[in-house]
């Protein structure tokens, strides 16, 4: 915790990692060619555009532009630090971390969720011992898992621990090996009384339920008290800190994300124990919301695995009917929900237990229903006669149709839902597209604007551009051709161009050299810049690499510890720049680029070519600025702003004689 990882021990691990393996533990991956492709990750997708490439070790998003390394990706989709992901992947290829000690100042600076990480790993350790080597853990704790039927294979399965009942045992032990008792409060695990500052363990007394991030790191706990004391809840959750967010989170995950994707479905129970007798039954695409009600990032996350999702209810009417308002965010992403009621009196934890794995199988195949047409039924029961609960019921369940994307997928409920209602199919959707109108006029009113149901909004009149969206698009411009440089540079910078150069009679003359020694030659001669600081940033790692003979590989540069560097490079590594109208035109592609020399020259020349017709371009743009500002009477500025108004003019033209002259 208090160790920096040195630079050999970070490319030994970048080395060993291979961006399919990282990346394929948390999103499904198919093959096709040389990459791999699936749904992304960090934004809603139904057509993969999300692609990994083993060659080159990076990730790209051509949906929403991210982009990275498995370090990147670790830290975009778990939220690591980077030292944090450089030691899950240490300890995912078995690399010893052999650390350097950080100085004070260096201390102070350690991440609050690193420090929560380690603590909440010990801790679960700790239980874990505490559960069967202590006299107390074994004769109570185990004791009771047992009694509950799990296996002693389940129990270390899911590390269930236990906490004694002293009421700091835990603490002592904690900051007996270093841990800060700052951590401790804000983790949850220790309670600190205000008015004494006392401290006193959180779970004293109860059986432990580690709660897992997607990867499998320790997040929080889950505590359940084993005496009868009604004045005590009878489970007890870490709160929210900087690592556990309740609503981000599905007990399980980390054990059962394999199983959901083999079998393209996830089950969904409420809690711990369910979970964990229906893995011991052979059931393991078995996940829990921990008691919470579905959230938007729970959704996301089982739909990153599947886009089925089986809801198990034990028949408990009001807890079903509780649970029933967050389906709708399901069915707005698209998902596939069914519902299964299990027989009268039973849970998954007792069903689980008193049937076989076949048995479990059949029983959910044969008595899974659509999500609508199970709603549709269970109101129905309450409504009998009362036409006022029945106009209630039909705005409910058609409620729930509305969020669904699918416009087939809502046809067949429409139907469905007109026979079970026994309603018109005309007048159901009469009324739904009555909700689809109301929540539009809603949306148009809250951002301001006030649309009557057949308006159509008249064009607006086209308007010349202003000052500032013209200095706008230039900046845009520039950025692009910036990257297209930078692009070469990353992807090519150490392969061999011939370009042709004139003299002053223009006789050609042809020169070879690398790529990047051909394009940081000419941004240097002419004294230009690139006017993002990053990007300067990266163009300046190029030359000065230049200066000793070597030019940067991909590789060498993603060890960087500058995040957005590490990021800009994945991004230009994967080859997403945009080719402009004019290389289109000419029959100049990026794809043809990367195996082709011919179209390598007139690549790099035209990429070359067009940056600095653009920086000459913005600087006449400045001089024209200058002539407004000048004093009619100042001749001497004039002159001078003509003068080099003249000199820019005819290196433009130049400029671009060249480019017509080599590519035409």
């Amino acid at each position: 915790m208090n160790h920096r990882i040195p630079e050999d021990t970070k490319r030994a691990i970048l080395d060993a990692a291979r961006i399919d393996e990282v990346v394929g533990d948390f999103v499904v991956l198919k093959k096709r060619g040389a990459n791999y492709w699936g749904c992304c990750p960090f934004h809603q997708e139904k057509t993969p555009s999300f692609s990994v490439s083993p060659a080159k070790g990076i990730f790209k998003c051509f949906g929403c532009g991210k982009g990275g390394d498995s370090v990147s990706f670790l830290m975009e989709h778990e939220h690591y630090s980077y030292v944090e992901s450089l030691r899950y992947l240490a300890h995912k290829y078995n690399i010893e971390i052999k650390e350097e000690e950080l100085s004070p100042e260096q201390l102070e600076k350690e991440s609050d969720r690193e420090s929560l990480y380690h603590l909440t790993q010990f801790a679960s350790e700790y239980f874990v011992k505490n559960l069967w080597e202590s006299e107390e853990g074994r004769s109570v704790g185990l004791a009771y898992f047992r009694e509950r039927r799990f296996t002693d294979e389940m129990i270390r399965h899911f590390q269930l621990g236990y906490c004694t009942e002293s009421w700091d045992a835990f603490t002592q032990a904690a900051l007996k090996a270093g841990y800060d008792k700052k951590y401790l409060v804000q983790s949850g695990l220790t309670i600190e009384k205000e008015e004494t500052g006392k401290l006193f363990d959180r779970f004293r007394g109860r059986v432990i339920f580690p709660i897992h991030s997607l990867s499998g790191r320790v997040l929080g706990f889950g505590g359940r008290i084993l005496n009868s004391d009604k004045s005590k809840a009878k489970y007890v959750n870490s709160p929210e800190s900087e690592i556990y967010h309740k609503s981000n989170v599905l007990y399980a995950i980390p054990f059962a994300k394999r199983e959901i994707v083999s079998h393209d479905m996830a089950y969904m129970v409420e809690g711990y124990a369910d979970v964990i007798s229906m893995h011991q039954a052979g059931i393991t695409n078995v996940v829990s919301s921990s008691g919470t009600s579905l959230t938007e990032d729970q959704i996301k996350m089982i739909s990153h695995f599947t886009r089925n999702l089986t809801l198990l209810y034990d028949g408990d009417a009001a807890g079903i009917k509780a649970s029933l308002r967050g389906i709708d965010m399901v069915l707005a992403k698209d998902m596939n929900v069914r519902v299964v009621l299990l027989p009268e009196g039973q849970d998954p934890d007792d069903y689980a237990k008193a049937h076989t794995t076949e048995e479990i199988q059949n029983y959910l195949k044969e008595n899974a229903v659509d999500f609508i047409s199970f709603k549709t039924r269970l109101l129905l029961k309450d409504v009998g006669d009362d036409p006022i609960k029945r106009a209630e019921l039909i705005d409910n369940i058609l409620t729930s149709i509305s969020v669904i994307p699918d416009s087939i997928k809502r046809a067949v409920y429409v139907q469905e839902c007109s026979r079970l209602l026994e309603i018109s199919e005309p007048d159901l959707l009469n009324k739904l597209n009555r909700i689809f109108r109301s929540r539009f006029q809603k949306q148009m009113s809250g951002s301001g604007q006030q649309i009557s149901e057949n308006q159509v909004a008249p064009s607006a009149p086209k308007q010349e551009p202003t000052p500032s969206e013209q200095e706008a698009d230039a900046l845009a411009r520039t950025r692009t051709l910036e990257r297209e440089l930078l692009s070469l540079l990353v992807n090519h910078g150490g392969r061999t161009t011939k370009q042709i150069y004139y003299d002053q009679d223009g006789k050609p003359i042809d020169q070879v050299s690398s790529v990047c020694a051909y394009i940081v030659a000419e941004v240097q001669q002419d004294e230009l810049s690139l006017s993002d600081p990053l990007y300067q940033e990266l163009f300046s790692i190029f030359a000065t690499a230049l200066q000793s003979g070597t030019v940067p590989a991909v590789e060498d540069l993603m060890l960087s510890d500058n995040m957005p560097m590490r990021n800009l490079v994945a991004d230009l590594a994967a080859g997403c720049y945009e080719v402009s109208k004019t290389w289109e035109n000419k029959g100049i592609c990026v794809r043809t680029v990367q195996t082709h020399d011919d179209k390598l020259n007139a690549a790099v020349f035209q990429a070359v070519s067009n940056f600095k017709i653009e920086k000459v371009n913005g600087m006449i743009e400045a001089l024209n600025r200058q002539f407004k500002e000048v004093a009619k009477d100042d001749e001497v500025g004039i002159m001078e702003l003509m003068s080099r108004k003249k000199q820019l003019d005819t290196l433009r033209n130049r400029l671009s004689a060249l480019v017509r002259r080599v590519i035409c």
